[in-house]
């Protein structure tokens, strides 16, 4: 079985059962905890790293707060789009705010209880259901169309060249007509009898669609009518048992320039040419949040929560940040001499980015920030917490 009793207490919150036959509903679920989220006990809590002391060289601004609703056991993630932010909550609601006061335009209730968060583009918000609905909406909050997908949907749409892309529990990919809703195309593959509960999601760039499977699998496709352009091994499964072998991508690809990079739970970082899937480095890697890009490294948050700089052209280590241990922290966001990750206590972490070191820390409501920093487009970056805190920071 696996090496120790702490990785099988982790897998076994984090692994569900697939069915076997042509993408099937997730059945026989062990549990419904993300692996972001697996802190579910007194033990695994304390073996946390306690903070360390910290000298703060960077100003951490907070530029405004909002609350947009618990996201429960759900991961919901804010969206930006022509100048707005948009939130949404387990319960159904969907929240418009200015991206530069944090005011509130508009609030609304889908009527549904939401278990994929916000993706939004040009006058156009569309949300996920654990029901497996699509629901989009216009700017104005007015709704335009619900769309039935396969099964539940646990990552946010995406919005992209008149199309909405979406990604449903049991390994599809949907993309619907903007408009309508009316699907346009759809893509599939064969899903292992183990896989990560997690809202896995895709990345468009310049009208293909970049996503990664279980199985260690990174596919793109093309965003106009579903068609496979090719398909890359981030990671192959190893080990003699199902859980051993579980070798998921996990979090969003990432694209910048030519290449296109992905991390695989117990298995592999790897980046790829972006016209023809061709590896260009790998090296052995296990998140089980993602990584990051800017014009020098990648950067990844691993499963045992350090936070490591790769050189972007290699995959050379560079530096490796451990006092974070078992925080379960968020992917990394670049941000200019910073990088930022989030935790399981609420906690937003500003490390230098050529060495790794801590400059600075900054609290929120206190729940975990179960999803991803998101850039905001004139500076500074977004968090959105458990408990529906959603605040908006930048660094100085």
């Amino acid at each position: 079985m696996m090496r120790a009793t702490a990785r099988v207490a982790l897998l076994s919150a984090a692994l569900m059962l697939a069915g076997c036959g042509g993408g099937r509903m997730f059945a026989n679920a062990v549990d419904t905890i993300n692996p972001m989220n697996w802190f579910g006990s007194t033990s695994a809590a304390a073996q946390m790293a306690p903070l360390p002391a910290l000298e703060q060289s960077v100003k951490v601004n907070t530029l405004w707060q909002a609350n947009v609703g618990s996201s429960q056991r759900a991961i919901f993630s804010p969206a930006t789009a022509e100048g707005s932010v948009y939130a949404a909550a387990y319960d159904g609601t969907i929240s418009r705010l200015d991206a530069a006061s944090g005011k509130q335009l508009w609030r609304i209730n889908a009527g549904e209880s939401l278990t994929g968060g916000v993706g939004a583009g040009p006058g156009l918000v569309a949300v996920g259901s654990g029901k497996g609905e699509v629901l989009a909406f216009d700017s104005s909050g007015t709704a335009i169309w619900k769309t039935q997908v396969s099964s539940e949907v646990l990552a946010a749409p995406q919005v992209a060249q008149g199309v909405v892309v979406v990604r449903s529990a049991d390994g599809r990919i949907f993309g619907l007509n903007a408009n309508d809703g009316k699907r346009r195309w759809y893509y599939q593959r064969s899903t292992p009898a183990l896989t990560v509960r997690s809202p896995v999601g895709i990345t468009i760039s310049d009208g293909v669609v970049y996503a990664g499977f279980a199985g260690g699998k990174l596919v793109a496709i093309d965003l106009s009518n579903g068609a496979l352009r090719w398909e890359a091994t981030v990671a192959l499964p190893r080990g003699t048992t199902e859980l051993e072998r579980v070798t998921d991508v996990i979090g969003l690809p990432v694209v910048a320039g030519r290449e296109v990079c992905a991390v695989a739970y117990q298995g592999r970082i790897g980046c790829f040419d972006l016209t023809n899937g061709q590896a260009l480095w790998g090296r052995e890697m296990s998140s089980t949040s993602g990584l990051t890009l800017d014009a020098r490294y990648a950067f990844v948050s691993d499963e045992k929560g350090a936070v490591q700089a790769l050189d972007r052209s290699s995959g050379t280590s560079l530096w490796r940040q451990d006092k974070l241990s078992l925080r379960n922290l968020s992917a990394p966001l670049a941000l200019g001499h910073q990088i930022v990750v989030a935790d399981i206590q609420g906690y937003v972490h500003f490390l230098a980015r050529d060495s790794g070191a801590f400059v600075g820390r900054v609290a929120t409501d206190g729940s975990p920030v179960s999803t991803n920093p998101v850039s905001l487009p004139d500076g500074g970056f977004l968090v959105q917490t458990r408990n529906g805190g959603l605040y908006a920071f930048n660094s100085q």
